[in-house]
């Protein structure tokens, strides 16, 4: 059977998987401002207890980083839409855990199966679309990929925080989980169709790769060249897992930064859906611009801009001046997210590319994990949550260095060169 590539050629099928991740930023975006505005009064976390409100972005962090390795090479051995589907049913029990909790432990280990359905859906759903489009297309679909996930996680904040005040936060969350997580079980059972095939065939069409065919790989050469041998890939799984330290930043720290401020959960709700709704309406434009212009400079400036925003945000006071912080963080995500991601498609082939983004997403969130940790930690230490905003500033900007000194431009087909050979067995 003859296997068309692009977009236009495999338009339904793309904009289902569009619609599957919007679910999936959706079924996290519940989590993102309820849970941890309410984590006192609600789920009985003392204040002050910093290490404690980390706890569940610490443990999603480290679980989700090892499911999206483990989403890699278990869908090049069973399929995209078979790992899609066990993403979805991993998920139906955390509506119930959190209606139903007695203690921030449930949170923590309905966020452990949060970590799993990400970890396994998310990628399937990126992987998926590369499968189906032409090497120059990558930067518009995977800006499209994030922009739609990226859209769903800021709506459902939104939603969340309407529904808990008029609801309960329980009743609201449980109601607006099951609706998510059902539509995506069905969707991914109904509609969605396997994209292996195409995988399996890009090696044959002309328009999909501009480089030399790969050689087979086990899963420790992969997995050492993806992060480390390769200085240009590990330069960009070092960028990945420093800008995780961000969103844990906005996860954790951020609704109860804004709440002791007496902003209302709709309030929390809208100012970190200004960071949201920036990050993913502008990757429309900044990946699409990177397929024209190159990645590099744009991942770069992005961890520097995104830094900036998050710096700021302490500085001033009122709703108008953290809209303005959260967009510019937003904005500086957008130069960065999709490109990161974009570029290790460039460099890896097609027969290991699920892997290779597997991997480079795996190093990337767990630096929710590790990002969580060094939020408590500093927090903890200092007394005072705007000490956690300085820590991921400065980490954002060291980063930003170390990905111009060690990256390079990989978009264009006179840059490109083939990864090193693995060591002689």
């Amino acid at each position: 059977m003859t296997r068309r590539f692009g977009i236009r050629a495999n338009l339904g099928q793309f904009l289902l998987q569009l619609l599957q991740v919007l679910l999936v930023g959706m079924a996290i975006g519940m989590m993102r401002n309820v849970v941890p505005a309410l984590a006192e009064s609600e789920f009985g976390v003392p204040r002050g207890s910093f290490m404690l409100l980390t706890a569940f972005v610490v443990a999603f962090g480290f679980v989700k980083g090892t499911m999206n390795f483990v989403a890699g090479r278990l869908a090049e051995r069973i399929g995209r839409r078979r790992v899609l589907l066990l993403g979805w049913l991993m998920a139906w029990p955390i509506p119930a855990l959190i209606h139903f909790a007695q203690s921030w432990a449930w949170v923590v280990f309905a966020t452990l199966l949060l970590g799993v359905n990400q970890g396994l859906t998310w990628s399937m759903t990126q992987t998926s679309k590369l499968d189906l489009t032409r090497a120059d297309q990558r930067g518009l679909v995977i800006g499209l990929n994030e922009f739609a996930g990226y859209v769903g996680l800021a709506a459902a904040g939104v939603a969340t925080g309407y529904l808990a005040m008029r609801l309960g936060p329980r009743d609201g969350l449980a109601w607006f989980g099951s609706a998510v997580i059902g539509l995506a079980t069905l969707l991914s059972v109904l509609a969605v169709a396997e994209t292996l095939p195409w995988a399996r065939h890009a090696d044959k069409h002309p328009a999909t790769s501009t480089q030399p065919p790969p050689q087979p790989l086990s899963t420790r050469d992969v997995f050492a060249r993806v992060s480390w041998r390769d200085r240009r890939l590990a330069a960009l799984c070092q960028a990945g897992l420093v800008e995780k330290f961000v969103d844990a930043l906005v996860w954790v720290f951020w609704p109860i930064y804004l709440h002791q401020r007496g902003m209302s959960l709709s309030g929390i709700g809208w100012v970190v859906g200004v960071y949201g709704f920036t990050w993913g309406a502008a990757q429309l434009l900044t990946g699409r611009l990177s397929d024209h212009l190159g990645r590099h400079a744009l991942n770069t400036w992005g961890m520097w801009v995104c830094g900036l925003g998050v710096a700021l945000m302490p500085m001033g006071d009122g709703p108008a001046w953290w809209s303005a912080s959260a967009a510019l963080a937003g904005l500086g995500m957008a130069m960065l997210y999709p490109n990161l991601s974009a570029a290790v498609a460039d460099i890896a082939p097609a027969e290991w590319r699920a892997s290779a983004i597997g991997i480079y997403r795996f190093w990337r969130d767990l630096g929710y994990g590790i990002g969580a940790l060094g939020l408590g930690l500093s927090a903890a230490f200092s007394g005072s949550l705007e000490a956690a905003f300085g820590f991921v500033a400065v980490a954002m900007l060291l980063s930003g260095l170390l990905l111009h000194a060690w990256g390079e431009e990989t978009h264009q087909a006179r840059r490109f060169r083939p990864p090193p050979a693995p060591p002689a067995p």
